[in-house]
Formats: structure tokens, C-alpha cells, sequence
């Protein structure tokens, strides 16, 4: 039987494991073999991107949601959620302050709000690459029908990011209400990857109820469905849920599976999440050190950051902000990275 550090090898060497495998890896994870991980996953992320740190410019447009997920504070049963929805001039002004700023991709973010229909996105996916050709729009926006997909790419998005937040039918069905299905998540997932975009997509690290076994079907999932970007984050409770009162997952674990990923997927693109920094003020320099390569600052109207809160005591302020993108450069600097403006798109090197 393989010890961790061998195992290791043979995920770099391969680029996948087993599923007990996976499961023995991160059961059996220690500081040892997590260095170990982390050394293999920066020299492989620097074969393909060398030291570059790309930064997308991040766009709350509603905390309206149709969803009831458990977990999420933005769910529609949450009474005491402020919502919002932002004005197709809200935001281009946001696009037109993160342009300034030096920002080559926006990230237009939300609940599944019924009020932006096919029309209204396509009019603002249009407008900003008519102002910015030279930028790539990212979605993330829930799950839409394969005829809106493809008008929303027809009008120009490049990027569509869609979290499968667990890949187990069972454990799905601890996290969400019955009207929503794991395998409508997966055909959203792989429709997407069909039509042209470069597709996201990934998992909470933590969340109640799952285990070695689930991280192990995430990982399997993800090695069939080979996206170019892949979100992970700690598990957070917000106290208007029902998940309120469970644990936060962890840190550690969470660098685990980013470096995990990054052997497994040598070529994605890999962002170290808000929600990393919103447990370490260290977090998010410890995922780019552990294989990540990618930074979401929030072009939010300031007025709203704290409105579109996922889970508690959300980052919104201070370096999270995208007005504080020099402050970002300089702690990427620290770590021997460089943040770059650039599109930042998916490389096929590996």
C-alpha cells in the first residue's frame, strides 16, 4: 500500500487516484504530506502560469434568490436578508471603475433572481464588451436553461462559473430542499462545457454532514467533467439558516483539496476564495501558496457589500475591496507572485 507522499506522486505522475484512494489521502493528510502537496502543487501551477496571480473584478448584482438552499444567507425563506438587485447602470459604472483599476475580467454574480431575464443580461454582456472588447465576462448566476446558456454566450460571456457544492446525491439532498437535484446541477455543468464556455465549478470544503467519502466523489466528479476553473471554499454558517449553529469548515483542510486539485488539474484556474480570508487573514496568500492562482476583489457598489452576505462576518472591506488592489499587489509580492491585468484565461500546457 502506497504511503501519502507516494500517493502524492502517483496524482502528479497521473493526474487521479482511486476512490479509495483519494479518500485514504485525505483521511490520512498530516502537516508532512500537506508541504509536501503544496511544494508539488506551486511547481506545477508555476509550469503553467509561471508567477502570475490574476485578479477578476467581482460584481454582486442581486441578493434575490428563488432558491431555499440551507446553508446559503441569501436563501429565500432568510426574512431578515437585505436584498438588492443592481441597475444595468450600476453595473457598467462598476465595470468602468474596475477598467480603471486594471481589471481584464468581471465576475457578475447573484442569486437566481428571476428579474434578470435573457434580455436584460444580453443588453449588459453587450454593453461591456462593446465599451471593453478587450475584457472577458464571467456569469454566475445559478442554474438557466440550455436556450438561455447559449443566448448569454451569443451575447458575448465568456465564463460561466457553477458550483456542484457536492457531488453525493445523498449529501446534496442534506444541503438543499427536494425541488433541487443534483443531477440538473451536473447536465447545467456539462451544457455549459457543450455550448462553449469556459466552465467552473466546485465545492464547500466543511459543509455539515460530509465526509472523506464525499470529497472523494467531488474529486472524480471533477476529473470527468475536466473544468477550466475550479471554486472551493470553506464552509461558513450564517445565522439565518439552518445550518446556523454547525461548524465552519476549515482552513487547513481547504489548502488540502486546492492543492489537491491543482495535481489533478494542472492547467485550471484556481481561485483563492474570499471565504479563505474571511477565516485567515492569511488565507488567501496561504491558497495561492498552496496552488492557487486567482483573486476576486469586490467592485460591488460599497453600499450593498454587506448585503450579499453568503454566510458570517463576510470580507467586503479593506483588501477584499478592489479599491485596494495596490495593498493586494504588495502581499502577492510578499509570497514571490505577481498580480497581473490580463484576461487571465485558461492555459492548455499540461
Amino acid at each position: 500500500m502506497l504511503n501519502e507522499r507516494e500517493l502524492i506522486d502517483k496524482l502528479r505522475k497521473n493526474h487521479t487516484l482511486s476512490r479509495d484512494e483519494w479518500i485514504r489521502l485525505i483521511r490520512n493528510r498530516d502537516d508532512d504530506s500537506a508541504q509536501y502537496l503544496f511544494a508539488a502543487a506551486r511547481e506545477i501551477r508555476h509550469a503553467v502560469y509561471g508567477d502570475m496571480v490574476y485578479i477578476r473584478g467581482l460584481i454582486e448584482i442581486s441578493s434575490y434568490c428563488k432558491n431555499d438552499c440551507y446553508y446559503c444567507g441569501i436563501r429565500r425563506s432568510n426574512r431578515c436578508a437585505q436584498r438588492y438587485r443592481l441597475s444595468r447602470e450600476e453595473i457598467l459604472g462598476c465595470v468602468d471603475t474596475g477598467y480603471d483599476l486594471g481589471f481584464r475580467t468581471f465576475v457578475l454574480q447573484g442569486g437566481e433572481d428571476p428579474f434578470y431575464t435573457d434580455n436584460v443580461l444580453c443588453s449588459i454582456i453587450q454593453n461591456i464588451k462593446d465599451n471593453y472588447p478587450d475584457c472577458a465576462v464571467t456569469l454566475s448566476l445559478g442554474e438557466r436553461s440550455k436556450e438561455s446558456y447559449r443566448c448569454l454566450f451569443e451575447a458575448g460571456a465568456d465564463r460561466y462559473l457553477l458550483r456542484h457544492e457536492t457531488a453525493s446525491e445523498r449529501h446534496y439532498a442534506v444541503l438543499h430542499p427536494p425541488e433541487l437535484q443534483l443531477s440538473n446541477r451536473k447536465e447545467c455543468l456539462y451544457t455549459l462545457k457543450r455550448i462553449g464556455y469556459q466552465t467552473g465549478s466546485g465545492f464547500m470544503v466543511g459543509s455539515p454532514g460530509q465526509t472523506a467519502e464525499n470529497l472523494a466523489e467531488d474529486m472524480l466528479f471533477l476529473k470527468e467533467l475536466n473544468p477550466q476553473m475550479v471554486g472551493i471554499g470553506p464552509f461558513i454558517p450564517h445565522k439565518d439558516t439552518p445550518f446556523g449553529n454547525q461548524p465552519a469548515g476549515t482552513v487547513e483542510l481547504t489548502l488540502f483539496m486546492l492543492g489537491l486539485l491543482r495535481l489533478m488539474l494542472p492547467n485550471a484556474l484556481l481561485p483563492a476564495t474570499t471565504a479563505l480570508g474571511t477565516l485567515d487573514p492569511e488565507g488567501r496568500e496561504k491558497g495561492i501558496l498552496a496552488g492557487a492562482n486567482v483573486v476576486m476583489p469586490n467592485l460591488s457598489p460599497a453600499a450593498v457589500r454587506k448585503k450579499y452576505l453568503l454566510y458570517n462576518n463576510k470580507l467586503c472591506t479593506g483588501d477584499e475591496a478592489a479599491e485596494s488592489i495596490q495593498r493586494l499587489k504588495e502581499r502577492f509580492a510578499s509570497i514571490g507572485c505577481r498580480i497581473v491585468t490580463d484576461r487571465g484565461d485558461f492555459r492548455q500546457l499540461i
